[in-house]
């Protein structure tokens, strides 16, 4: 019984540092392109060089 005196509140924290690490992740906008991602890499970007030009 007294191991539930520690395991309570360590529960109860860890739920409200889950629950307060997804709210951060929504309002930073990790969630706002679901698909941009998955589309990324799909698409084959541009062949340049290490300065920018494009490579014949």
């Amino acid at each position: 019984m007294t191991t539930l005196v520690y395991l309570i509140p360590v529960a109860l924290f860890l739920g409200a540092l889950g629950l307060s690490g997804f709210l951060w992740a929504l309002r930073s906008g990790q969630y706002e392109d679901l698909d941009g991602a998955a589309e990324r890499i799909l698409i084959e970007p541009d062949e340049r060089d290490s300065e920018g030009r494009q490579s014949n």
